[in-house]
């Protein structure tokens, strides 16, 4: 190790003692004296941070940790090795741990989780992975099977770390189909855990030593007396402070791509575990003569629900990649202010963020960011409301938002990473990494094209899309300016994509379930893009309606505008073959937008501050200031 990490240690080790400069006040603990401070009136900015950042819960989900990733103990540390990087996050995890009032609360509380992903994202990558496998998928998983009936300590007090290990190198996204066992021991009572080929080898789990001794949940088919009951989870012990334990076989895996993380595979030989190391709940017990009893009706039934903290994991995903999406614009911004290059006139110098060319470019993404932070809050709502009866819904929901908000993330750092040039390719102005980071997010809890698939063969025929209200005005009469006009034209494009699929489904070869899939998966998928943004939409217009200042109105309202107008490109042949938009609307679709990215232009400062990005953080972006070319700033190296 560095005497650079030494130091990063040494230094952590006094923090979490009580002599850090992390908050005082726990996060998860309410502030004591609710509004006793009533608020003055808010400036644009304002207003759009308290509208994008949870409104009045704000302080609850996002400032205890807004304060906490802004500290010294989260700043970016250059010339580690990837190895070196991986020991940080896992510091940096104690931190966040250390600062958490209940971590088990923690688990069970979606938007505070969901927070923390939001915020440790764009500072450490590494760190948002840890933590959504540690609180959600490990902890959360405990919990929401035995309740409060273990004992947790060792992981809420992160003696041990916990991880998760569901897919099999020969099964990735097909994990019903994995073949890990858990073989009921009628001897003692207890199981044995048991990798029978190497295709079950689970595939890239954090269970190497780094970061100190762990346990994992480990999906497993339980077999009693040669019968197949069905997968679950079982509480594994993989390691103490003299290495992995007996049984346990570990082989690191390469360095992929974004923030390194201790990827492994994991297998292993006829492990023991006692009774309780088996997850139960109302979906599955094991009684002491072998039988089981369910509330559910299938194994595969039984299977989801034993994984289900998935669900939550993409919303942490979502979150993760919306607040990498919204720093690297806030960079780029930035950036564009600052650098000048030649003007119209000989000497002349203006910024690069005067030119259409530019701006145009940076103001669509920032449409789209704004549209995913309001998607997002929308969906968690619903989740967190959510009752027995709406769970396929919501679940269904959750996977169309995850991998919408995921997928236009990556194409908003893309974007900003080349608006940034060459100095965008620099590590140092913390816009290199996000990428990479995000495609993470794309893969994680369920890959984005998977989840879209079976979202889209969920509502073919088991969502409907709203009818056109029989009073609404011809379209000759209305306007691409209109808000509700133009997210009305998204929902006539998704009943569009609906009814092709719908149609090509019934056209494909009898007899062939894969082949009719075939026909319709395209159109199908496209239903589930155009729902996804207008879900979007609808979320965007209700915050507009939300905004108290006026000229934050104003500015929400062109932002929604231009999201519209950008998600209706690709529909105009269709809306104008089913004369939902006129010719002239077509023909003036270019101008209307061109006229909105003006109106935008001069504000897109004040549109990336109520991003909210803590100063110390963007202080230590070199391009992210004014003054980035100057030879003092040694953090730069330019």
């Amino acid at each position: 190790m560095t005497a650079l990490t030494l130091g990063y240690a040494e230094t952590f080790r006094s923090s979490t003692a009580g002599g850090g400069d992390h908050p005082t006040t726990q996060i998860g603990v309410p502030p004591a004296h609710p509004g006793s401070t009533k608020p003055g009136p808010r400036t644009a900015a304002q207003e759009l941070t308290h509208l994008l950042f949870d409104r009045d819960d704000r302080e609850r989900i996002h400032g205890g940790w807004r304060r906490l990733l802004a500290g010294s103990l989260f700043s970016y540390l250059p010339d580690l090795t990837p190895e070196e990087r991986t020991v940080v996050s896992y510091d940096r995890l104690r931190l966040v741990n250390s600062t958490v009032d209940d971590p088990a609360a923690l688990a069970h509380d979606a938007r505070l989780l969901a927070g923390l992903h939001e915020w440790a994202g764009f500072v450490d990558g590494g760190l948002c992975t840890l933590a959504s496998i540690h609180y959600n998928l490990f902890v959360g998983s405990l919990l929401d099977h035995d309740r409060y009936g273990r004992d947790l300590s060792a992981f809420t007090s992160m003696q041990r770390v916990g991880t998760f290990l569901c897919t099999e190198l020969a099964h990735g996204n097909d994990v019903a189909a994995l073949r890990t066992v858990a073989v009921l021991d009628r001897a003692t009572g207890g199981f044995v855990l048991h990798t029978p080929e190497p295709g079950a080898r689970k595939f890239m789990p954090n269970t190497s030593l780094t970061g100190g001794p762990k346990s994992a949940l480990v999906a497993a088919r339980l077999m009693v007396d040669g019968e197949d009951q069905g997968i679950f989870l079982f509480l594994t012990p993989l390691s103490d402070h003299d290495g992995h334990l007996p049984g346990v076989t570990v082989r690191r895996l390469p360095h992929r791509t974004g923030t390194p993380v201790d990827h492994c595979l994991t297998s292993f030989d006829h492990v023991w575990l006692p009774r309780d190391a088996m997850l139960q709940a109302a979906h599955g017990r094991l009684h002491d003569d072998g039988t089981l009893s369910s509330s559910l009706g299938n194994r595969r039934k039984r299977f989801l629900r034993s994984v289900n903290r998935v669900t939550m994991g993409k919303l942490c995903m979502s979150a993760g990649t919306l607040g990498m999406a919204r720093a690297s614009l806030a960079i780029a911004v930035r950036y564009a202010h600052h650098r000048h290059v030649g003007g119209p006139k000989t000497g002349q110098r203006i910024p690069v963020v005067s030119h259409r060319s530019h701006h145009g470019r940076l103001l669509h993404s920032l449409a789209n960011a704004y549209a995913m932070t309001f998607l997002h809050r929308s969906v968690m709502d619903r989740f967190v409301a959510q009752q027995e009866e709406e769970r396929e819904e919501v679940e269904r929901m959750v996977a169309v938002a995850k991998g919408w908000i995921t997928w236009q993330a990556r194409e908003i750092a893309t974007e900003s990473r080349e608006r940034c040039g060459a100095q965008g390719l620099f590590p140092v102005n913390r816009i290199s990494d996000l990428p990479g980071n995000i495609e993470g997010g794309i893969t994680a809890e369920g890959d984005n094209l998977v989840i879209w698939v079976k979202a889209a063969a969920e509502m073919l025929f088991g969502h409907q899309v709203d009818p056109v209200c029989p009073d609404t005005p011809p379209a000759a009469d209305r306007d691409l300016t209109d808000l509700r006009f133009l997210r009305d034209l998204l929902a006539c494009a998704e009943r569009t994509w609906q009814t092709r699929a719908r149609t090509a489904l019934r056209q494909g070869p009898a007899g062939d379930p894969v082949g009719r899939w075939n026909n319709a998966s395209g159109p199908a998928l496209e239903m589930v893009s155009a729902h996804a943004g207008r879900l979007a939409a609808n979320a965007f217009i209700e915050a507009v309606e939300q905004a108290a200042d006026p000229a934050a109105r104003a500015l929400l309202t062109n932002l929604c505008r231009l999201f519209l107008l950008q998600q209706l490109r690709e529909h105009t042949g269709d809306l104008l073959a089913e004369q939902r938009l006129t010719v002239q609307h077509v023909l003036g679709l270019h101008q209307t937008t061109d006229n909105v990215l003006a109106e935008l232009a001069p504000h897109m400062m004040t549109l990336v501050d109520a991003f909210d990005l803590p100063d110390e953080f963007l202080s230590e972006v070199p391009i992210a200031n004014a003054d980035y070319l100057d030879d003092h700033r040694e953090s730069a190296s330019f």
